[in-house]
């Protein structure tokens, strides 16, 4: 892939859609920080996971090395689930 790829990443936290320009080197761990940022979630982004077609992605991957292609939904959330009350 060449220049930059569109991505749409859901905070579920927020339900927030966050559209991203990146580039297919970005690391997963920089675009979890920057969709968090975005969506204005609180929490550590170290409390959140990034997964793509329903698995987990490892955060010092690459978006390419991820097999992330253009236009993908990315799902942001929470490592743990929250109680309900």
């Amino acid at each position: 892939m060449t220049g930059p790829i569109a991505v749409r990443v859901l905070v579920l936290d927020s339900l927030d859609q966050i559209p991203l320009q990146l580039d297919p080197g970005s690391v997963v761990r920089e675009v979890k920080r920057q969709a968090l940022t975005a969506a204005r979630a609180g929490g550590q982004p170290a409390d959140y996971l990034v997964k793509y077609l329903g698995a987990e992605l490892p955060e010092a991957a690459t978006l390419e090395q991820a097999g992330v292609v253009p236009n993908a939904n990315l799902i942001v959330l929470r490592r743990r689930r929250q109680p309900v009350r």
